[in-house]
């Protein structure tokens, strides 16, 4: 079978909002307007990346509202995470359809969330790896300092760890190692994400023979620059359901991806 890696992120492409807004936030007593508004202000004055700078506040709000910020208590908050339409659905559908054509798939989310959340949601099984934000937990199990923190232009090195299968964040050898042998070409891979801050990882997928999908919410012109700008391949409603637009793009690149292969045996 050929391999064919899909890449997700996550907030505004699988699900409809930030994923700390569902019940992180209220948890700790915090409005999500006011705390993101906050964000963008203290990186502002503190010319802080944004990413660290929430993952510094949620801990100092943690800290505030006697809510110790622990491992357990993020992973029992990823139950609320709330789907675009159909996403439950399409990841055995896909699969399915994908070994239909001899095509093994991979799916990997690159997010600047949070980690923990996410090993807590109910589609966390359907991934071969989650990259996305962490801590690093002290003694009595608090966070006390980031383990990773993935901003928009941090996810690209994650392209290259799938192209290697260098999966550790830890270990640099490998990615860093000229070979010639890539355990997935970019060109069997698919990055999908809601577009204008992954735009490095998406015209990086798209420069080096794999394809880009840019998904939105709802009809916004903007969308279409990408495309006309040659930044992504396609645009489409973030609607996961059977036989929806996004379901038919990703059926058709897998059908081209398996014909390919096939047509690359007959030359051998």
């Amino acid at each position: 079978m050929v391999k064919l890696a899909i890449l997700y992120d996550f907030d505004q492409t699988l699900s409809p909002r930030s994923m700390q807004e569902y019940s992180l936030l209220p948890a700790l007593g915090v409005e999500a307007e006011s705390f993101w508004k906050e964000i963008a202000e203290f990186s502002r004055t503190n010319n802080m990346d944004s990413v660290l700078c929430y993952m510094y506040c949620l801990m100092q709000k943690a800290r505030e509202a006697g809510r110790p910020l622990t491992r357990q208590f993020l992973n029992s908050l990823g139950k609320d995470l709330i789907y675009y339409p159909g996403v439950e659905e399409y990841f055995p559908r896909i699969n399915r359809y994908a070994r239909e054509k001899g095509v093994q798939l991979q799916h990997y989310i690159i997010s600047s969330g949070t980690q923990e959340l996410l090993e807590g949601c109910s589609i966390y099984h359907e991934f071969t790896r989650v990259f996305a934000c962490q801590y690093h937990y002290d003694e009595n199990g608090e966070a006390d300092w980031p383990a990773a923190a993935i901003n928009y232009t941090g996810k690209t090195q994650f392209l290259y760890r799938i192209n290697k299968n260098s999966l550790d964040i830890y270990d640099n050898s490998k990615i860093n190692r000229k070979s010639v042998e890539r355990d997935i070409p970019f060109r069997n891979m698919i990055y999908i994400a809601d577009g204008f801050t992954d735009v490095p990882c998406m015209v990086l997928v798209k420069n080096n023979g794999g394809y880009s999908i840019a998904v939105h919410e709802k009809d916004d012109e903007t969308y279409k620059q990408l495309v006309a700008d040659k930044r992504v391949d396609y645009v489409s409603l973030a609607d996961w359901q059977d036989n929806s637009r996004l379901d038919q793009i990703i059926k058709a690149i897998i059908d081209k991806i398996a014909l390919q292969h096939q047509l690359e045996t007959y030359s051998v």
